[in-house]
Parts: C-alpha cells; structure tokens; sequence
C-alpha cells in the first residue's frame, strides 16, 4: 500500500538517517525538510512522551502531511531560519538534527511547480510561493554574466556560455516563458543520448539560484554547533556533489572555504567529528525508488 508520505515523498535513507540521531526517548530533535513527514514519523516512534521534535518547511503544499501529535511542531520556514524560529519556540539547545535536501517527490510530480523536465509548465521552480525569484526571472531578466555563471557553476555545464548566449538571443524575439519553450532554445546543445542528463543539470543550476539552495545550506550548517548539544548529531543526506561537498568540508573543518587555523602542535579545533563513514542507498532501494540513486548521507556527532 501507499501511504500519504509516500505518495508526497518517499523518504530516502530512512532507517540510516534516523539511526544516526541515536536518538534517545525524551531528547529534542529537528526534521528541517519535513515533506511527506517519512523521517519526521519515525523520529517520532523512537521518542518517548517527554520528547519532542519540531519540523521545518518552506513549501506550503507540505503543511497539510503535518502530524497530530502534541510532541510535533511544524514551522513553514526555510531552515537557513532555524536558529531565530527555536528560540521563538523557547527552544535553545537539541539532541539531533535531521536534513533531507534537494526537492522532494511531490514537487517533481507537480507539473505546474516547473520542476520536472516530464513537464511543459510556467518557469517556476519556487519551493516557496512567497519567494519572490522564479525561474521565469532568472531567465529572462539576468544578464549574461550571471546567467553564464549560474549554468556553470550550480549546472557545471560546460557550454554555459553558449547556452547563456543562446537564452539571450532568443529572450531578444519574445521572452521564454515555459519549460518547452526553454528546451527549446537549448536544443542545440542537447544530443538526443545526453539530452535529459544535460537539461537535469540546466533544471538543477536555476533551481538553486531561485531558491539559493546551496546559501540556505551554509547558513544552516553554520548555526549547528550552537544549537547541538554535547554529543548531538547531524544527519544530513544531499543529492549531488555541490551540496555534498559543503556538508563533508564543514563536518570536517568547520567551515566551507579557506585555510583552517591549527594550534602549535599542528592540531585543528573543529566542532564535530565524524561517525561512522559515508552511507548510500542498497541497490534496492535504488531499485524501489530511483530518486535515492545519487543520495549521500553523512553523520556527525557535537564535540
């Protein structure tokens, strides 16, 4: 049978992820991309009835999957927030921290959200309604430069240039205002073996400048060690190297660019270590739901 979560968002990664909370019955725990609510459910199975897990999402078509459960509250916010909206909630410190990121099944599935290469819709791509930016925008009103450097950087397509060129030329007839219409534009650069990797990765790099994806990440991350117990965990699974990449550096260094300062003796003071080692999706789970293909998940623990 299919349940609502699961017809929302299949959670992926679900037992590793929850697992690596190592949670215990009357902690504090947060589910920062609550979706379906999977993770958030079986967080909620381990606690006991002093404990409590508060859950955040920014899109709004999530807030009816909320749970009744006097233990659960949900917050319809971006979790680069998480820090201002606990201490709202008189919360200061938690046990465990839970983030699924990347877009969710329900959001892919819903053709007029623009998500999907399936789909033709309205360049949208908002996980938020009340986001101001949308897809239409980025291409549409940026100039070359910052289109050129949305493709190649969050893309990492190597015509970005070209590409940037031929939006331009095109937008100068009529603007752009569908996903057709887009891939249209781009046809010359999609061969029909590599045509739905490469629209993915032009999908992938304007999604995350209008949500500003891989910033709420960092502001996100960076709140963590305040807000984490001695012994807390993280669990975060990302979906591509981007995000993966900010994920391992900042567990490993604590932080996401640049030299780390080290001590006389050659040492680094970093606030989480590293538990366990990298976790990916068994081949059937991949076989039962192909969006867990490229899932990473990554556990550290609050020194």
């Amino acid at each position: 049978m299919v349940t609502g979560e699961m017809m929302y968002h299949r959670p992926v990664l679900l037992k590793e992820s929850v697992d690596g909370l190592n949670i215990t019955e009357n902690g504090v725990y947060v589910d920062v991309t609550f979706g379906g609510g999977g993770h958030s459910k079986e967080i909620l199975k381990r606690l006991g009835d002093g404990g409590k897990l508060v859950a955040f999402d920014q899109d709004e078509d999530a807030l009816p999957n909320t749970i009744n459960d006097v233990r659960f509250t949900l917050i319809n916010e971006n979790y680069r927030f998480i820090k201002q909206f606990l201490k709202f909630y008189g919360i200061r410190k938690v046990d465990g921290i839970l983030a699924d990121f990347g877009v969710s099944s329900h959001q892919f599935d819903e053709p007029n959200r623009g998500f999907s290469t399936r789909f033709d819709s309205n360049l949208d791509m908002r996980m938020s309604q009340r986001n101001k930016l949308s897809a239409y925008k980025v291409v549409n009103k940026y100039g070359y430069d910052a289109l050129r450097k949305v493709l190649f950087e969050y893309g990492e397509l190597r015509n970005a240039n070209a590409m940037a060129k031929a939006i331009i030329d095109a937008r100068t007839e009529h603007p752009i205002n569908t996903t057709l219409e887009l891939k249209a534009v781009l046809g010359e650069f999609l061969p029909k073996a590599k045509e739905h990797k490469i629209l993915a990765q032009v999908y992938q790099a304007i999604r995350i400048e209008v949500n500003q994806e891989l910033e709420s990440i960092k502001e996100f991350l960076s709140q963590t060690p305040e807000l984490l117990s001695m012994g807390g965990r993280l669990s975060i699974i990302s979906y591509h190297s981007l995000e993966d990449r900010l994920v391992k550096r900042f567990i490993q260094m604590g932080q996401f660019e640049g030299e780390v300062e080290k001590d006389f003796y050659g040492n680094i003071d970093v606030p989480f270590k590293k538990v366990g080692a990298l976790i990916v999706p068994s081949k059937d789970e991949i076989k039962n739901n192909n969006r867990a293909r490229s899932a990473k998940l990554r556990i550290a623990e609050r020194l």
